[in-house]
């Protein structure tokens, strides 16, 4: 387990005091696994029933003064909720009253580079490769006091619930993962895809060069982007503009145009690591499996789902484990689809 003192090694300082700051896809399961007492339903909510969280908190974790929203009893059981790019706590809006309902502390952190979470120092290297993003959580429930917490996500959020299980299964007690195993392999990464795949992300290699980091640096082009993606991979979501302007909020942070880059080009070996990560770089690096109860969720409308029905990752995870598929869903799975992601969080957690 990583403790207090092992991550302030890692990464160079402590957590501190928390202080606060002023129609659905139906899955179809496959490969499922037993499970252990019976998960309650949860109530079907529509998608944007809520528009905000009652509010913010603060809390001092690792290189970071993390944002984050929480929910529920101070002492129930834990949820962390991830978001990925091009979004924010948001997406989860929906999902965590209903989790709340249920008993559970629901915790959805802003990540590193968005909305109210900053960097404790000027002269940290704004980085964003996997491991830093993974140590941050870990580094949030240290300051939390959670040992361990069922942790869910999509996009970056589960490319880092990934991680963490894989590499601290002690600290996750299920996983929800939507697009299932997103660990970056770098050097599998210098390979092209097929024509159709790359061209869904296009954006990465506007990223690569340097009028896309101007892009992303300039508020009215980065807003115009960031909606654009929101459009082309949601094709089925009827968001309005005012469920957009709440996330693209998050976008002015001061670092978010430096992490965006950094995280894109890293992933295509354009952009260097930070040295203290090779050690868990070169873990992951393995393809390490996640033995930890796992629902992986493949939204039928995103351009980046992966053909197969999820078998292209069935073997990474080893553990109790099932696989649903959201008919006529996008990419941002919690927010165009509460009462299904929220629903495989609790199954999970009763594998």
């Amino acid at each position: 387990m990583i403790n207090r003192r092992t991550f302030g090694k890692a990464v160079g300082t402590s957590a501190a005091a928390v202080s606060p700051v002023g129609p659905q896809g139906v899955p179809s399961a496959s490969a499922a696994a037993p499970r252990g007492t019976a998960a309650s339903a949860v109530p079907t909510v529509s998608p944007g029933a809520h528009a905000s969280f009652p509010r913010l908190k603060q809390i001092r974790a690792g290189l970071l003064d993390v944002g984050y929203a929480e929910l529920g009893p101070a002492h129930g059981p834990a949820i962390i909720c991830l978001h990925g790019w091009p979004y924010d706590i948001h997406s989860y809006v929906d999902v965590a009253p209903l989790l709340a309902e249920k008993g559970y502390r629901v915790i959805v952190p802003y990540l590193r580079g968005h909305g109210t979470t900053r960097f404790l120092s000027d002269r940290t290297f704004r980085n964003a490769q996997q491991s830093a993003i993974a140590l941050d959580i870990v580094a949030l429930m240290d300051a939390l006091k959670i040992e361990r917490a069922v942790l869910a996500g999509f996009d970056w959020g589960s490319r880092t619930a990934d991680i963490v299980a894989a590499l601290w299964p002690e600290r996750c007690k299920a996983l929800v993962s939507v697009s299932g195993y997103l660990v970056t392999n770098l050097q599998a990464n210098l390979k092209p895809l097929a024509p159709t795949a790359e061209h869904a992300w296009w954006y990465q290699y506007y990223f690569a060069t340097e009028r896309g980091r101007a892009a992303m640096e300039d508020k009215t082009l980065r807003h115009d982007l960031t909606r654009l993606v929101w459009d082309t991979v949601s094709p089925t979501w009827d968001f309005d503009d005012a469920t957009f302007e709440r996330t693209a909020a998050a976008f002015d942070n001061p670092d978010y145009a430096a992490v965006v880059i950094h995280n894109y080009r890293w992933r295509l070996s354009l952009a260097d690591g930070e040295r203290r990560y090779d050690g868990l770089e070169k873990r992951l690096a393995t393809r390490p499996v996640v033995e930890v109860p796992t629902i992986t969720l493949d939204p039928e409308r995103d351009p980046f789902t992966a053909p197969g029905g999820g078998a292209s990752y069935r073997d990474r995870f080893t553990g109790a484990y099932e696989h649903r598929t959201l008919t006529g869903i996008g990419h941002n799975v919690p927010q165009e689809a509460p009462t299904a992601f929220a629903q495989a969080v609790i199954d999970v957690d009763h594998f």
